[in-house]
């Protein structure tokens, strides 16, 4: 049974703050009378966190905890959040104190009767330094250009998520900045924003750090890489490969033409390695070849790959979910089975 509401609060060092946040969380539940789960992802804090999440579920039965051996990072709380949630909306949510549950109804109001597939916070007013602030004016920006979502605010921990959609997404590295591009390319278009409250730290320090400049982007190149080519590698790479060979080819037969010109109008023909378009031509058949190798063998790659035909399936019509399952899991048997089939037949071969 779905309860009406799960919030993933991925942390690390927060053990002043979880108290003050479960009690504020609880009395805007209790004040709605929604049933809700709490589900603090202890992504291996040093301190005494896991001890106080703990004391806090003992009080609570509402309060869930996923204990973490390692520091691992954000997203990968908010992927094992995501896998744990039962809530019919799904929220995430910091663990500092700056986030306000206070605003936690009206986007749930919003996705369950306006129908928003996702609905992101945007703190107009920040309380942070003058480089996290202005550094994410240029992240934003850059990140509405590239994806074409007009959201003012890609990065605010502050979101409310349709069930179904956390169930069709995986985050991993440091993709959780990127959450409303990959529920986008997942087909999951309705996307909404709320201006919401944004408050000062009042305990600890910030995590932020200047290597997201440098891994933000890179993960944006990623996510519309992957998704635009993850599952047709050959027609990028194919595609580059072609057009530098093909232009190298022609630049070298150019020069071969050039060359018995000279020969057959009896004149002195320069060496055709005195000239750098050779070079350049070589250097691009050269390139040209590479790229399309290496699309042939991430086809070879992606035909082997367990989820090379996984797809969201948002409806059903004829035909009940367990026989999709059922199917599914034949389908995975028959693998399976044709596996090991070719290893004994390479056996008794051997034999």
């Amino acid at each position: 049974m779905h309860l009406d509401l799960s919030i993933v609060i991925p942390l690390l060092n927060e053990r002043d703050s979880l108290p003050e946040l479960e009690e504020w969380i609880h009395n805007v539940m209790e004040k709605n009378k929604f049933s809700y789960e709490i589900i603090f992802v202890d992504d291996g804090s040093t301190d005494n966190s896991w001890e106080i999440i703990e004391d806090l579920a003992n009080k609570n039965s509402n309060v869930k905890g996923i204990k973490f051996r390692r520091n691992y990072g954000k997203s990968a709380g908010l992927n094992e959040g995501f896998k744990a949630a039962n809530g019919n909306v799904v929220f995430t949510m910091d663990a500092d104190l700056q986030d306000s549950p206070d605003e936690l109804p009206e986007m749930y109001r919003m996705v369950v009767e306006d129908g928003f597939d996702l609905v992101s916070g945007w703190k107009q007013k920040r309380f942070d330094s003058f480089l996290k602030n202005n550094s994410s004016k240029l992240y934003n920006w850059v990140t509405r250009k590239m994806s074409g979502i007009q959201l003012h605010g890609f990065n605010c921990g502050l979101k409310a998520y349709r069930h179904d959609l956390v169930k069709s997404i995986e985050i991993f590295g440091e993709m959780h900045r990127y959450v409303p591009v990959i529920a986008y390319n997942e087909g999951f278009r309705k996307i909404g924003e709320k201006s919401v409250k944004h408050q000062a730290r009042p305990y600890g320090k910030s995590k932020f750090g200047i290597s997201r400049f440098i891994r933000g982007p890179l993960d944006l190149l990623s996510i519309m890489f992957v998704t635009k080519f993850g599952k047709r590698p050959m027609h990028f790479f194919g595609l580059w490969g072609s057009v530098l060979f093909v232009l190298g080819f022609i630049s070298a037969f150019f020069i071969g033409v050039n060359k018995l010109h000279y020969l057959n109008s009896g004149l002195h023909a320069p060496r055709v390695t005195d000239t750098p378009f050779f070079f350049i031509a070589l250097t691009c058949m050269i390139l040209g070849s590479q790229l399309f190798m290496s699309g042939f063998l991430a086809d070879l790659i992606l035909r082997n790959a367990p989820t090379r035909n996984k797809y969201g399936i948002s409806k059903v019509l004829g035909l009940h979910s367990d026989d999709i399952n059922l199917f599914e899991k034949k389908s995975n048997l028959g693998s399976i089975v044709e596996e090991s089939s070719k290893n004994l037949s390479s056996k008794n071969k051997q034999d």
